[in-house]
């Protein structure tokens, strides 16, 4: 998928230090592994956020889930098989009225996102990077010095599970390496129901059959994809719903935009102080900021400023992939705006901000299933495109257990990174805040470092091997680092990923 010339360029930082939980306010508890991205391919943030990384802006984390006081487990939503439950279709019913007679309702919505997308990490700056240093060149010189390299044996005892590798197979990778290529490998599907399969039906939905039929008629687009239904016998779709919330006789409009995030795309610039007055204003009134932490400058670190690199594939979206903003106009003024991802297997939601005046409206629950409907619409252009992920579940917090009624929906297991379903996670997480989420006792990390010496690194606009850099710079005692860097982002990516050194 992505560009011959397509790198992602990382910094590791470790995680030793703690610092202040944004879920139980503790000063200390929270932990997490960090990297700060100078730049990184959908492809490979796609496989990351499958090994439980998360991005704030251009940082990219990990929990240290048996250390952190609030263990945080990634999770994702089968958007193709996700049916809305009561309380959604309430929700909806609420956007239907106030759009149609103005009313607000007078109740303060309950479940509502509070997440806070680990701000409280303190991500670090990355060091002070040449940049052309990032200009990556080609090292034709790597293949030749592999086998002359007395270091590679040290190299590959002190790595953990290693395993002696073909020295052909080393060299012809060294090779791929310097013509300057890096190949996106597709991501593996995960666990679960079969995204292709429609959910089963239960007997009294047949009769409503004749009803659906009638309500098909009376449906509208408002931007949302209503392609009929295979099967007369289905329910009613989100689809549906939501375009029933969305009647013409309304008398203030709800409309959805999807702009890139790029200073260079005319409806970003233009609306850009508009949102990050918007998001001032948000964090302020519902998370309690302090008008000097909720800057333009923070805003524009935190939610504009993104590692991934705009790529259009032939069988992806139209759109391409990317990082959006999913802005939300009301009476002609921006009212909510979802940040997201568009990876090559799944939207992923960043963050949310809204208008504080709107809060009754759940615009949280809203836009995570407007979310939901535009990944099922973008399923239609790529077929791989099925899921959508929500962040992070955290049990330990009960304002955070609302990601788990969108289903049907998996966890992420921290040890054997497989995912298994929310039904089946929930009684290992009352019982305790960490839990091995796969009950097989056999199952273990199929990316697993087999060889830290093929990690990527970049060094002085060249890239090598971890192998070769050791045995050009003996003196540094790096290797431990290395080691955790690349048992935590898998044997796949610490082949693609260059590691940045000075």
């Amino acid at each position: 998928m992505a560009g011959s010339n397509s790198y992602t360029i990382v910094e590791y930082f470790g995680g030793d230090d703690g610092y202040r939980c944004g879920y139980c306010k503790n000063d200390k508890g929270n932990f997490s592994h960090g990297m700060w991205s100078h730049s990184m391919t959908v492809q490979d943030y796609q496989d990351l956020i499958d090994r439980g990384w998360r991005r704030s802006g251009k940082y990219v984390y990990k929990p240290i889930m048996k250390k952190t006081c609030c263990p945080q487990y990634t999770i994702r939503c089968h958007a193709l098989n996700f049916q809305p439950s009561k309380s959604h279709k309430k929700i909806l019913k609420k956007m239907s009225k106030y759009i149609s007679k103005g009313e607000l309702p007078t109740a303060q919505a309950d479940g509502e996102p509070m997440d806070s997308v680990c701000e409280e990490a303190g991500p670090r700056e990355p060091t002070k990077v040449c940049q052309s240093d990032l200009k990556v060149v080609a090292n034709a010189d790597i293949k030749d010095e592999v086998p002359n390299c007395s270091a590679a044996t040290e190299v590959q005892k002190n790595s953990e599970d290693s395993t002696a590798g073909s020295s052909e197979n080393f060299q012809n990778d060294s090779a791929s390496v310097s013509e300057g290529g890096t190949d996106a490998k597709a991501s593996k599907p995960g666990l679960g129901a079969d995204p292709s399969r429609p959910p089963c039906r239960k007997a009294k939905d047949l009769r409503k059959e004749r009803r659906l039929q009638k309500d098909q008629k009376r449906q509208h687009g408002a931007g949302i994809s209503l392609a009929k239904p295979a099967n007369t016998n289905q329910p009613k779709t989100l689809e549906e719903f939501i375009s029933e919330s969305l009647e013409d006789n309304s008398s203030d409009r709800l409309e959805v935009r999807l702009v890139p995030v790029n200073f260079e795309d005319s409806q970003f610039s233009a609306s850009y102080q508009q949102s990050a007055a918007l998001y001032a204003r948000y964090q302020m009134a519902i998370h309690g900021d302090d008008p000097s932490e909720c800057r333009e400058s923070e805003f524009r670190r935190f939610l504009c400023d993104s590692p991934l690199e705009a790529e259009h594939s032939p069988d992806g979206p139209e759109m391409g992939y990317g990082s959006f903003h999913q802005q939300y106009w009301l009476d002609g003024r921006i009212v909510a705006v979802g940040v997201i991802d568009i990876l090559p297997a799944c939207v992923s939601s960043v963050y949310l901000y809204y208008h504080p005046d709107f809060t009754s409206l759940s615009l949280g629950s809203y836009s995570a299933l407007r979310e939901i409907a535009f990944t099922r619409k973008l399923q239609k252009q790529s077929t791989k495109l099925c899921y959508y992920y929500l962040g992070f579940y955290v049990h330990s917090c009960p304002k955070m257990r609302y990601k788990g009624q969108y289903r049907p929906a998996d966890l992420l297991c921290p040890e054997s990174y497989t995912w298994v379903s929310v039904e089946q996670c929930i009684p290992l997480l009352n019982n305790s805040r960490y839990a091995r989420l796969n009950q097989d006792p056999d199952a273990g990390d199929s990316q697993a470092v087999k060889d830290v010496g093929r990690a990527l690194v970049l060094h002085k606009r060249t890239v090598m091997p971890y192998i070769v850099y050791s045995c050009k710079f003996k003196g540094r005692s790096d290797t431990a680092e290395v080691q955790e860097y690349a048992s935590l982002v898998g044997q796949d990516c610490v082949e693609r990923i260059l590691l940045y050194r000075s």
